[in-house]
């Protein structure tokens, strides 16, 4: 049997290290060629607003190795230094691309307002074809991204590709506001580009907010939301034997979760049968959420 676990633990492991490979590749390599067809298109078609979405684009190569390094430090085992593992790198990477994110949504409102304020919208150059096309499929390939991303993140718990995943998006929602821009520029309205700019910096900030407010929670030990708890306790009171569960504290751990209970139970019975008890308190936990790093069972004498 442990030959078989240690088996399954190895195969799972490689399966890991093979989608954080690919989904890093993917973001890596999409983004460098995204954002030099942006960048070229921005320029030819003579438009402020795509060359900040091709800036923005070249932020999201830094923001994945970032993500990509935070996956591959977390999932390092346990050692004497960090007896609890090193869950909370992924923390660290999140809390590193949201600073990204909000940098970049600055820069660009920044520009943009500034572009409104001193009238030099007035004489901005009218945005070619190429500009309007590369929004377009900016649009598309970051949205794919981004879903792509995400995916990958949910089947691995992984707050860092979660970020990754919602930067893309705010990469896409940049280009709605490129195109937006530079239809509105097409069509004699000159001003709708710095303006759209200033609405992609709004758009990447409050992406930047959510998850530096979700990284910082996480870093605190804060408790699980309370639907968790509530479950949580189900589970444990569903257990033949419990008859009560009389104090129960839950902390998040980077992406894992930490359990202390008390639980109380006949005290009439043998030390064995109420350890017995606790064990399967435990097992049924760990077996219902996957994402329980640990928990701790304490038996009071009902």
């Amino acid at each position: 049997m442990k030959k078989l676990s240690e088996d399954h633990e190895g195969k799972t492991a490689a399966e890991t290290e093979r989608i954080v490979n690919r989904v890093s590749a993917v973001g890596i390599l999409g983004n460098v060629v995204l954002s030099g067809f942006k960048l070229a298109a921005g320029v030819i078609g003579h438009s402020g607003a795509m060359v900040s979405d091709a800036i923005h684009s070249l932020s999201d190569v830094f923001a994945t190795l970032v993500a990509y390094i935070g996956v591959r430090l977390s999932r390092k085992k346990a050692d004497k230094e960090h007896p609890y593992g090193h869950e909370r790198m992924e923390c660290l990477a999140s809390m590193i691309l949201g600073n990204i994110l909000g940098c970049t949504g600055l820069l660009i409102g920044y520009t943009g307002l500034r572009t409104i304020l001193t009238g030099e919208s007035d004489r901005l150059a009218v945005p070619g074809r190429i500009a309007l096309l590369a929004a377009v499929i900016s649009i598309v390939v970051k949205e794919a991204m981004f879903w792509y991303t995400r995916y990958y993140a949910k089947k691995l718990r992984s707050d860092a590709f979660l970020a990754d995943a919602w930067h893309h998006r705010s990469d896409a929602l940049s280009s709605v506001g490129s195109l937006i821009g530079i239809g509105g520029a097409r069509m004699g309205i000159a001003v709708m580009e710095p303006l759209a700019s200033v609405g992609i910096a709004c758009c990447i900030l409050k992406v930047s907010y959510n998850i530096l407010q979700d990284a910082i929670s996480k870093v605190l030990d804060t408790a699980c939301p309370e639907e968790t708890e509530r479950e949580i306790r189900k589970v444990i009171l569903e257990v033949p034997g419990v008859c009560r569960l009389d104090k129960m504290r839950t902390r998040l751990f980077g992406n894992r979760i930490y359990i202390d209970a008390e639980i109380a139970v006949d005290g009439t019975l043998t030390l064995y049968d109420a350890h017995r008890i606790a064990e399967i308190v435990h097992d049924n936990v760990e077996r219902e959420f996957g994402e329980i790093k640990h928990i701790m069972i304490h038996v009071n004498p009902a």
